[in-house]
């Protein structure tokens, strides 16, 4: 089979030959859809002819999943259907031949022929739907002894009713009827008269007769019915009924058909079925009105008006769109019925249609066809002019249509455009003015939106068809450019795009119809318009649809300045982003003359005062960009007109001005504009002026102190001349800033106090810096958060004369303020991430402008060392959590980066030169530390801290929130592979730069990519502990994936033979029992830990680790003990059956520890939770089962039975009876001592725990349990 076009061909295989997958892979992301999809559809074409065969061979569909094979090829289509229509012959003929056979084997009413045909049905509809209509019927069989087959398979079909409205499962009942429908279509159409086809006519006396032919009724009966229905079947219906009614041979019909339609739309009512047979048959007949005779059909004109008349003004034309958009139709083509027909000759004619041809004789002698054109223009109107009696049917109907371009929805406006056109083309000269002064109207400021859109419509419709003449322009172009800026305030939005869309429709129907003689003109006034649209629309359909009518204009009107440059810029895809089209293209297609001030404009008074908040900040940015081409312009008339416009009464105008003043004014100190004293005393005087207008209070308050926050960091940066009172005024403000709740206001406070300072209060002196230090430093104890959020931000970013001042309290409180309070009231996390933040941006600015050997460096690289990195060690283990969830992660983000920067600090002091990578004899084996390899220059950082540095950041890598773990594996990567400075000091660094390699690009957000990898960090023992203390949370966590790949690579680890352990003679296992023996103990009592690390242990025992091994008794007797405390008095149920689990495995082994354990397990059997006592006694069970030391033999089988048999869920104090039972039993004694007194201890804990606490417990047990 060949390709659809040999070009494309013959670059697949020229790409296939050379390397098919990654060419193949290449053509696909740069290559169109188009392209794309014909290049698969040759492999799909494979698969779909093998089905195709196999279906005819078999002679019939004999696996449904071959149809909806081929349905999904053929729908990924749907855009490209023209792709396709090289093999539609290969695939309807075939199946519609295989139809037809069977139908006359089988005959036609049979329920065999459906239940065969429906699948072939699906198909070929499919390929309706995919290729339209008109493509498929080309191919379906058309022999006249078909039509009364196909007639009684649809009398067949016609009694079906789908199972489902689902297309997916679909069974074909109406794919059949659609199929069948369109088959009558091209068979009705035979050349023959019907009579003559038809079998059941018996005489030639019943063909002279009034009666219509039987099969044409029965035809008609079937088509009537299907037009009430809401499915396909209503359109296939409409098109046969036309086809067959305009027959020569079907005059009785039609009128029978005409009288019925006439008696259904005139009694129309508000039922549902009714709106669909309206739909249905005012359908039908604008079908008929398209291709009937004019003279058949003249004479019922009339009557078709008065009835769309009358259906036009009911309830169900007002509710229903498309019933609107067919009477709309219907009334147009009987208005072009009523008119006669004729090619104006006062229509415009272009030179040529082809794009060459203009271009061509745009350069030797384009101003014939022009003049040829100016010429029909001025002549004489009387001499065009024919006398015209134009019916007033046809004005009526012409009032309909312009009524129709008023129309709420889309569809009715663009169909009444059209019939506009279509009858303006037959009208004469003075005529057509009147049409188009009424479309003018709709342009009348009253009008609305939908008026707008119409008119654009119809306009564009009148210049594709050459009825818009050149000397109409000047009252048309000012409608257009008005309608590509129109944009009207609805409540907090606006509406417009619509029309903005279809002005730039009409300036490229424009392009398209007029000549560049005629155009010349009109393209210079309409393009910086068009530009400004592409440029600063905020649609992007609207951005592209005008860069769409640029293009066309520049390439069908021959040159134009800069145009093909214009053209370039304003690309399909580069004006997809808004951001960059407005600081990017709009940048570049300023430069060109004729496009500053347009654009200057626009920005100056639309876009900063428009309602969208984004948009605002946005222009503001491009005003900016567009400063260097004319800063007298900017500085001059920009600033007079928006300083004003910062004390509107309109909210977003004001922000908008107050951002772009700010803006303009850095814009033109940057390029080194002097301002003169005016012009400072007016911008330093805007902030003063909001103030005193008190702009700041009731709603959008917050809008304007953001931008009065950035509006002082960019006077600031341009150094404007400010008195006295206005800088106490604007520090005033940005404090008040910075005690707001809102954190985007408190960055933009900080972001202007970071350049308001140095600025204006630096010189000042010693005293207004020490003010300012010891006023931010209180706002860490204020009780308000907010203020505490930012005075730790403003500390962060005062200058070094400053922070000099008072360099240690500043340092130290910001230390204290990084690490969780044991306090309840003071749950603000944000606050300690903004003093972590806040403190390595201090150290920072003190460490570098303090040179190498001054003597304040060295006591402010002491404290960083001493108390800062300790402050950030501190702040790592922040595992806060309230109500938004686990907050804490946020500090140890922020601690993380910062630990990273102090430790540059840290080693840039001490002199550490540029890294020179160490070579290693042996590369397998991790190496020591690096200490033998430096000098004893480093003071600072030493293999203390390195080591707490890595084993901190490395706890974070094998968490379980994903962010943290890949952050922190991204800042080791830095500290490992620095370019700038190295890092000394990292034990193990050969062993961390193999798990952690320099070159790989790995997702280490992915767990089943990190785990595997970070868990070989446990070979190292330095490390170890902290690492199995964060990796605990993910193995013994809640979310069952991440738990399945942590415990899965941890296995791994322990059971991979190619890893050598570090520390020689002890075995993985045995290293990690210690390591979690550590953890127990380190986090005794505290659940976010233990619990999950209880539940990793179980887990380990599960998959038989320390089981049955020697060494691991020491293990197991100091985790029994360590169990009894940590379950001792506790209420968390997962614990708890965590603890009972490992217990049942440690009382599995023979040996002492086992006893302990399970004298230790007894005791839970007279727990106050049934469910504990319950899972208890369970564990009791199988360790019985398991180890038969524990119990004498005489008294196994009692104690079984005791188990079985007890309810342990019932009355506590029998269940505590059978305990002392089964402790006898195993030779421990009647009373437990341990246990009573755990029991009484508990018994007292209510009195002392308040109401949370019971409810946490309650909560517990109902979710353990279940309910």
């Amino acid at each position: 089979m060949s390709a659809p076009s040999g070009h494309s061909e013959a670059t697949a295989t020229g790409d296939a030959s050379a390397d098919p997958t990654a060419a193949a892979v290449a053509d696909d992301v740069h290559d169109s859809k188009e392209v794309v999809l014909r290049r698969y559809f040759l492999q799909e074409w494979e698969l779909v002819s093998a089905i195709l065969r196999r279906i005819v061979a078999a002679g019939g569909v004999a696996e449904p999943a071959d149809v909806h094979r081929i349905r999904s090829i053929m729908d990924k289509y749907q855009e490209e259907g023209q792709l396709l229509e090289p093999y539609l012959e290969e695939i309807i003929s075939p199946l519609m031949s295989l139809i037809r056979s069977k139908i006359m084997e089988l005959g036609a009413g049979t329920d065999e022929l459906l239940e065969i045909i429906k699948p072939l049905c699906i198909i070929i509809y499919t390929l309706v739907t995919v290729c339209g209509y008109k493509s498929v019927i080309k191919f379906f069989p058309h022999q006249v002894s078909d039509l009364e087959l196909a007639v009684a398979l649809l009398e067949k079909c016609h009694t079906m009713s789908s199972a489902t409205t689902l297309r997916q499962e679909s069974t074909g009942e109406m794919e059949t009827k659609c199929v069948v429908l369109l088959w009558l279509y091209i068979l009705i159409l035979i050349p023959f008269d019907i009579s003559s086809v038809d079998t059941s006519i018996a005489s030639a006396d019943h063909m002279g007769g009034s009666e219509v032919i039987p099969l044409v009724t029965r035809i008609l009966d079937i088509c009537k019915d299907y037009l009430s229905n809401s499915g396909p079947m209503r359109r296939m219906s409409g098109l046969l009924l036309a086809r067959l009614l305009t027959r020569p041979d079907m005059s009785k019909a039609f009128s029978s058909f005409m009288e019925w339609a006439h008696k259904i739309l005139l009694s129309v009512t508000d039922d549902f079925v009714d709106q669909f047979r309206s739909i249905g048959i005012v359908e039908a007949l604008a079908s008929i009105f398209k291709i009937g005779n004019r003279r058949v059909l003249h004479d019922a004109v009339s009557g078709i008006w008065n009835d769309c008349s009358v259906v036009m003004k009911t309830n169900i034309a007002i509710r229903s769109p498309l019933l609107r958009k067919y009477l709309v139709k219907l009334a147009q083509r009987v208005a072009l019925i009523s008119l006669p027909p004729r090619t104006p000759s006062w229509r415009y004619q272009s030179v040529s249609s082809s794009l060459g041809a203009n271009l061509s004789s745009s350069t030797s002698g384009s101003s014939s066809g022009s003049t040829q054109q100016v010429d029909i223009d001025q002549t004489d109107t009387c001499s065009l002019e024919e006398d015209m009696d134009v019916p007033e049917t046809v004005e009526e109907i012409i009032d309909l249509l312009l009524t129709g371009l008023r129309d709420s929805d889309t569809i009715v406006r663009w169909s009444a455009a059209k019939g506009v056109g279509r009858i303006t083309a037959r009208l004469t000269p003075a005529l057509s003015e009147e049409v188009l002064s009424s479309i003018l109207q709709l342009f009348s400021p009253g009008e609305g939106d939908g008026s707008w859109h119409g008119g654009c419509l119809a306009l564009a419709e009148l210049a594709r068809r050459g009825l818009l003449l050149p000397s109409s322009f000047p009252d048309v172009i000012p409608v257009i450019v008005k309608a590509l800026h129109y944009d009207v305030r609805r409540g907090p939005h606006s509406i417009g795009s619509h029309v903005r869309d279809a002005a730039a429709y009409v300036c490229w129907a424009f392009g398209r119809a007029y000549t560049n003689f005629d155009m010349k003109a009109v393209l210079e006034q309409l393009a910086p318009h068009l530009l400004t649209v592409a440029c600063y629309d905020r649609e992007v359909n609207c951005r592209r649809a005008a860069s769409a009518a640029f293009q066309e204009n520049v390439g069908r009107q021959g040159t134009y300045l800069h145009g093909i440059d214009i053209v370039n810029t304003t690309d399909y895809f580069a004006l997809a982003s808004r951001s960059n089209s407005y600081l990017t293209v709009a940048v570049s297609v300023a430069k060109y003359e004729g496009y500053l001030y347009p654009f200057g404009e626009e920005l100056l008074s639309n876009k900063i005062s428009h309602w969208e908040k984004s948009l605002r900040e946005l222009a503001a940015q491009a005003l900016a960009l567009l400063v260097q081409y004319d800063m007298d312009y900017f500085a001059g008339h920009a600033l007079e007109k928006l300083v004003p416009c910062t004390l509107s009464s309109d909210l977003c105008t004001r922000h908008g001005a107050t951002l772009a003043a700010g803006e303009i004014t850095l814009k033109l100190h940057q390029l080194g504009f002097a301002f003169t004293t005016d012009m400072q005393r007016a911008l330093s005087g805007i902030v003063p002026a909001i103030e005193k207008a008190r702009l700041y209070r009731g709603k959008g308050g917050e809008i304007m102190r953001s931008a009065v926050s950035q509006f002082i960091a960019c006077i600031s940066m341009a150094a404007i001349s400010l008195n006295e009172k206005t800088k106490r005024s604007l520090m005033e403000t940005l404090n008040e800033n910075l005690r707001h709740p809102n954190s985007q206001i408190q960055c933009a406070a900080v972001e202007a106090l970071k350049h308001f300072i140095p600025t204006y209060l630096v010189s000042a002196g010693e005293k207004i810096g020490n003010d300012v230090a010891s006023k931010y430093v209180a706002l860490l104890d204020d009780p308000n958060v907010a203020a505490r959020r930012g005075g730790a931000l403003a500390l962060g970013i005062l200058p070094y004369e400053f922070l000099l001042i008072k360099w240690m309290p500043v340092m130290s409180k910001l230390c204290s303020s990084c690490t969780i309070e044991d306090k309840a009231d003071d749950p603000d996390a944000e606050a300690r991430v903004n003093s972590v933040r806040g403190l390595v941006s201090v150290c920072e600015t003190l460490t570098s402008n303090v040179e190498q050997a001054s003597n304040i460096g060295e006591p402010i690289c002491a404290f960083i060392k001493v108390t800062v990195m300790q402050a950030l060690f501190g702040a790592l283990d922040d595992y806060a959590v309230d109500n938004r969830g686990d907050v804490g992660s946020w500090v140890r983000e922020a601690a993380m980066d910062a630990l990273r920067r102090c430790t540059f600090i840290l080693c840039r002091r001490d002199g550490v030169a540029v890294r020179t990578p160490p070579v290693a004899e042996d590369k397998s084996e991790p190496s020591e530390m690096d200490t033998n390899a430096t000098t004893t220059t480093h003071k600072l950082f030493d293999s203390t801290i390195a080591q707490d540095l890595v084993a901190g950041i490395a706890k974070q890598a094998v968490e379980k929130i994903d962010k943290i773990r890949e952050i922190a594996v991204r800042i080791l990567h830095r500290i490992l592979y620095n370019q700038e400075q190295f890092i000394p000091f990292i034990p193990y660094r050969e062993l961390l730069e193999e798990i952690i390699p320099n070159n790989a690009d790995l997702e280490w957000a992915v767990p089943a990519v990190s785990y595997p990898r970070l868990v070989k960090i446990l070979q190292a023992t330095c490390y170890s502990k902290p690492v199995l203390s964060g990796l605990v949370i993910s193995t013994g966590g809640l979310q069952e994936s991440l738990r399945k790949v942590s415990t899965s690579a941890l296995v791994g680890y322990l059971q991979d033979s190619n890893i050598n352990t570090i520390d020689e003679g002890k075995s993985r296992e045995c290293l990690l029992s210690h390591d979690i023996l550590w953890v127990l103990q380190r986090y005794q009592k505290c659940d976010r830990v233990i619990t999950p690390t209880l539940k990793t242990i179980e887990t380990l025992l599960s998959k038989k680790v320390f089981l049955n091994k020697e060494g691991h008794g020491d293990f197991y007797c100091e985790l029994v003990n360590l169990l009894g405390s940590e379950l001792k008095g506790s209420k968390d149920f997962a614990k708890l059956c965590a603890g009972l689990s490992i217990l049942g495995y440690i009382s599995s082994q023979l040996d002492i520890t086992g006893t302990m354990a399970f004298s230790q397990l007894l005791t839970f059997l007279g727990h106050r939770y049934p469910k504990i006592r319950k899972a208890a006694a369970d564990q009791v069970y199988l360790v019985l089962l398991q180890n038969d030391n524990l119990i004498s033999a005489e008294n196994m089988d009692k104690a079984q039975d005791v188990l079985a048999e007890t309810c342990w869920e019932g009355d506590v104090e029998e269940a505590r009876r059978k305990r002392s039972e089964l402790n006898e039993m195993a030779g421990f004694g009647v009373a437990n001592p341990q246990k009573s007194e755990n029991w009484q201890e508990t018994r007292r804990t209510p009195d002392v725990q308040n109401s949370t606490d019971e409810n946490t417990s309650y909560s517990s047990l109902v979710e353990f349990s279940g309910y």
